[in-house]
């Protein structure tokens, strides 16, 4: 395949003191299904992107012809075998606009999204990179209202302490002066290939650039008004193996850092990770124990505890409508639904341990 017959033609550097130009890199592998109402959104956009570049990594379907149909431009990776982030580093090899936004082809995103992103950039020039904060599509089913749960419970975190934890590759913007920083940082203070915004070897390369642009002083945004809609995993082997990469992902990210200053928060939350695990096993296996014993005595202490518990599930959910209110009100299902990502961690972190991989998961989602 001839590199130069899919690439666009690399254009001129916009002028200083104009607008900043905008264009939107959508990472896709055999996404024809999701593709044209991901480009459909972004058409809606208050402030509509100057460009729309789709990079067609190894796609055996009609991703390419989609694409163009929806009217993006399109591109096909050639010789990667670094799954998102490579495709993303070749993308973004053959752009020059000002403002680089990153989209999964799978997500759509608020009709002022870009606009909202732009407006935090211009106010703030500590700031390098604005993220949105994902929802799930309409969930069908207990294991896909348990994640929409989930996710409506981070934005809530998000909005409340106005930390972003993880500049999300969902959908972000991000300068493009703070990715050629990045890359020139990378071999020296950044770990990865010099020249590369994308660590190839990450398997979440979401949270390594977080490490990166964290680590080089950069400031990260997401405003809870900047919503994007993603897809929620339809069974749970798609959920284990989405939450053991996500998790295996960021350790092996913390461990190729190291300990430093940018990274001492994201290592203690590993660690209330291990310490919550261990917790909850414990719990459960002496609520047992003294239940088989005939032991079992309902503390008021423990009750007002639970009941505490109970009451922050429900408001933590509250926005999201009858439906969330009712599961998270019984409790139990979510528990036993956080007993399954506690599960996901520790496979995660036996992998960590072992020095072994996990697989990227792909899980193609009708339009």
């Amino acid at each position: 395949m001839n590199a130069s017959s899919n690439r666009p033609t690399r254009q001129q550097p916009v002028p200083t003191g104009t607008a900043p130009r905008v264009v939107v890199i959508i990472p896709a592998h055999d996404e024809q299904d999701a593709l044209a109402d991901t480009i459909a959104s972004l058409s809606a956009q208050t402030r509509r992107p100057d460009r729309v570049l789709v990079v067609s990594d190894n796609s055996t379907d009609e991703t390419v012809s989609v694409a163009r149909a929806a009217g993006a431009e399109a591109m096909e990776t050639v010789g990667n075998s670094s799954r998102k982030a490579g495709a993303l580093n070749q993308a973004i090899a053959t752009v020059s606009e000002d403002v680089v936004m990153v989209l999964d082809a799978d997500t759509t995103v608020a009709t002022t999204f870009i606009a909202e992103g732009l407006a935090v950039l211009a106010a703030d020039p500590t700031v390098a990179a604005v993220g949105g904060v994902f929802r799930g599509r309409p969930p069908v089913g207990y294991l896909q209202r348990c994640q929409a749960n989930e996710y409506t419970r981070y934005g809530v975190q998000v909005d409340v302490t106005g930390r972003t934890a993880v500049l999300t590759g969902t959908a972000a913007l991000v300068r493009r002066a703070a990715m050629d920083e990045v890359a020139a940082a990378r071999g020296t203070r950044l770990p990865g290939r010099p020249g590369d915004v994308y660590d190839r070897a990450a398997i979440t390369e979401d949270s390594e650039l977080t490490l990166a642009l964290r680590t080089l002083g950069h400031e990260l945004r997401s405003p809870v008004t900047m919503s994007c809609t993603t897809e929620l995993m339809p069974t749970t082997g798609d959920l284990h193996r989405q939450r053991v990469r996500w998790y295996k992902g960021m350790l092996d990210n913390l461990a190729t850092y190291g300990l430093t200053r940018t990274t001492a928060r994201y290592v203690g939350q590993q660690l209330m990770l291990v310490v919550g695990t261990l917790m909850m096993s414990a719990f459960l296996l002496l609520t047992a124990l003294t239940v088989a014993t005939g032991t079992f005595v309902l503390s008021p202490v423990w009750a007002c505890v639970g009941l505490l518990f109970a009451v922050e599930r429900l408001v933590t959910v509250w926005s999201a409508g009858g439906r969330a209110r009712l599961l998270a009100a019984f409790v139990l299902p979510e528990l036993v639904y956080d007993l399954a990502l506690q599960r996901a961690f520790v496979h995660a972190l036996a992998l960590f341990v072992t020095r072994r991989q996990t697989t990227w998961n792909h899980v193609t989602v009708a339009a």
